[in-house]
């Protein structure tokens, strides 16, 4: 298997507020145009040939100083996406899981995400994580925590890797939309050698033909994760 060969994908879907701004619509909407662009993109990448996760940074940690109307409107469209993209989910292969705390969600909407997980989990044609509450230096602690509580008084990098809630693969690629170049606190430990691509577009307006581009340059960069 070459080094370019893409298996894992991260994307910090960023825009959706000002997308809606330059057209004079609420920030909702542009939260609700940017739901229709995960579905683009995801069963872009079901149907391609070596991508086998991929992570989306739906709502941080730090998402919750938003105004509190914000915030709600977006629990109502998680709920919403969840609940009408069991049949594409279904459709094309894809199995759903989730990274973060969801104890910070209502019951109701915990049990929707725990229902699509358990309804998705024998599809292989790709996973897809939505990132909900998450925070990467918080995953990283809980780790840690984790391995502390069964009796670790030193740890090596593979066990931290095996305790964190994504150890599927490390991420070979980040994208993030909107001309914002930071993470974010996004996957810290995941992308220690991933190759990054920012671009201007505003996730509502991220298609999957502009993905398409981004990966075909991918194969083109020289990976060496840290040797010559």
């Amino acid at each position: 298997m070459s080094s370019n060969t893409l298996r894992h994908l991260a994307i910090i879907m960023d825009g959706n507020g000002r997308w809606a701004k330059e057209r004079g619509l609420k920030r909702t909407k542009g939260h609700e145009v940017g739901a229709e662009s995960i579905r683009d993109i995801t069963t872009y990448c079901a149907a391609h040939e070596s991508i086998e996760t991929a992570t989306f940074y739906a709502f941080s940690t730090e998402n919750w100083k938003r105004p509190k109307f914000e915030v709600e409107f977006l629990m109502k469209l998680l709920d919403k996406y969840l609940k009408n993209e069991l049949k594409t989910y279904q459709e094309h292969g894809i199995c759903f899981q989730t990274i973060g705390d969801m104890s910070g969600f209502s019951k109701p909407l915990q049990k929707r995400i725990k229902q699509t997980q358990e309804l998705t989990k024998d599809n292989t044609n790709l996973t897809q994580i939505l990132a909900l509450n998450y925070g990467g230096r918080a995953e990283i602690t809980m780790a840690v925590n984790d391995l502390i509580k069964q009796g670790k008084s030193e740890v090596t990098e593979e066990e931290i890797s095996q305790a964190l809630q994504t150890p599927y693969t490390d991420i070979d690629v980040l994208i993030r939309t909107s001309g914002e170049e930071r993470l974010s606190n996004f996957l810290l430990w995941q992308l220690s050698y991933a190759e990054f691509y920012f671009t201007k577009t505003l996730w509502p307006d991220f298609s999957s033909e502009e993905l398409d581009k981004i990966l075909k340059s991918f194969t083109q960069r020289n990976r060496r994760f840290g040797g010559l």
